[in-house]
């Protein structure tokens, strides 16, 4: 959506940007009257902290399903606040994020799974270990019983990147090879949403490359958009 980020409070004149405080309140007087002082911009991303402190220190407190419950909690409500549009910049397809949606999606089968293996609880703690820094796990640790959760968590992040990314481009004019990629992406996502994620994390890992190239080639690389292309092209889904 558009706003006008830039705030003036009608009752004490105190001036403040919403796209670094995140609140209509004035910070000086508390007040909600104010008025834009700026031009309308693009702007889909809230200011929100993501801190699994509070979840590490449970650890030893609770189960291993009840732990699973908070973290998904937590993670619901960072990637529900996040957008990757600021002030009318595009961010990036960050690994915080990414590491917080399948963190997201592992809570929720952990929290579930009455048989739990060791190597699916070795996996679950070493992403709430780690998340809150941007910091995943590697491919290869990827549990089969569990591959279908971060393939699905990095199809619908994506989803939400490539949802800003149109937002972001809708005021110029794209050619018909960045029309195509971002259609080729879309697709990808749909079919990988369609197999609920069952897809080799390596091929996860490849969409996540592309989007990024693809991002960077809609703000001007060519050899970025290039590899985007190669990369949407040549992805395996199988």
């Amino acid at each position: 959506m558009k706003i006008r980020g830039e705030r003036e409070c009608t009752e004490c004149g105190t001036r403040w940007s919403y796209y670094e405080t995140g609140s209509v309140g004035c910070p000086a007087c508390g007040s909600l009257r104010s008025v834009g002082v700026d031009e309308r911009t693009e702007h889909t991303d809230l200011q929100v902290s993501f801190d699994l402190t509070p979840v590490r220190n449970a650890i030893d407190e609770v189960a291993t399903d009840d732990l699973a419950e908070r973290a998904r909690d937590r993670c619901r409500e960072y990637v529900r606040c996040r957008g990757f549009v600021n002030a009318g910049t595009l961010r990036d397809l960050d690994d915080t994020y990414l590491a917080a949606i399948e963190l997201l999606h592992v809570a929720d089968i952990v929290s579930r799974d009455i048989r739990l293996e060791d190597r699916e609880e070795l996996y679950f703690l070493a992403l709430l270990r780690d998340a809150d820094r941007g910091e995943r796990p590697p491919v290869e640790d990827v549990p089969d019983t569990l591959r279908s959760a971060r393939g699905l968590a990095y199809a619908n992040a994506v989803r939400e990147y490539r949802r800003d990314l149109r937002t972001w481009s809708g005021d110029r004019d794209l050619t018909a090879s960045e029309r195509r990629a971002l259609e080729t992406l879309g697709e990808h996502v749909t079919r990988i949403r369609m197999l609920d994620g069952d897809i080799e994390p390596r091929a996860a890992e490849r969409l996540v490359e592309a989007t990024r190239d693809l991002a960077n080639g809609l703000r001007g690389e060519e050899r970025a958009f290039a590899r985007a292309q190669e990369r949407l092209s040549d992805l395996d889904l199988e």
